[in-house]
């Protein structure tokens, strides 16, 4: 058995490693739709100074997004660092919707966020503008498949004990996708962080 020590520090440096993640995760998720937004008036208009506005806070997203990763990697490494035990006992269930969040969305973003920046005279305004979307939306799915894992936490349905092999076993994908706890997160972290990215937009305006 553990210490209480070693329970209470690991704890304590996966709080901090949290909370310092979600500094940067509010407003990934909502700068990268205003960055859709103000293209999508540079595309209609022709407006120079909307790509200058979309450039200017594209920096920042990048690195919000840059540090945004980092820690949250680091949050992930934690979980097989500090909670060994738990990865293993929910494993199959837990570790499904991350790995389906790194294959899908994290690789979206990540691929597409590099032509965001390097891509703005060697791509036409539409597809720049459709390679912004990309961004965002791939921001958000992450979002979409991280509070999946979450809500599993707090409400686990479609899953079973299985008493030979001593871990909890996913017995239906449809509910764990659909868990009602997931929805609610969902938009109240989304809805958080529009409103984060529109202050933060507004106070530095």
């Amino acid at each position: 058995m553990p210490s209480v020590e070693v329970v209470d520090l690991s704890r304590l440096q996966f709080a901090v490693t949290a909370l310092y993640h979600f500094l940067f995760v509010p407003l990934t998720l909502g700068l990268s739709w205003i960055l859709v937004i103000m293209e999508s008036v540079y595309v209609m208009t022709s407006k120079e100074i909307y790509r200058d506005m979309t450039k200017f806070w594209g920096k920042l997203f990048g690195i919000n997004f840059v540090m945004g990763v980092t820690t949250g990697l680091t949050l992930e490494f934690q979980f097989g660092t500090n909670w060994a035990y738990y990865s293993h006992y929910v494993g199959d269930i837990f570790g499904a919707p991350l790995a389906i969040e790194g294959l899908m969305a994290f690789f979206l973003e990540s691929t597409f966020v590099g032509l965001f920046f390097f891509g703005w005279d060697r791509m036409g305004k539409v597809t720049h503008l459709l390679v912004t979307f990309l961004v965002a939306f791939g921001s958000n799915l992450s979002a979409v498949w991280i509070l999946i894992a979450n809500a599993w936490m707090q409400n686990p349905v479609g899953a079973e004990f299985n008493h030979e092999t001593m871990r909890m076993e996913l017995t239906s994908f449809y509910d764990l996708l659909f868990n009602p706890v997931a929805g609610a997160k969902f938009v109240h972290t989304v809805a958080a962080g529009y409103v984060t990215a529109s202050m933060f937009v507004l106070g530095i305006s």
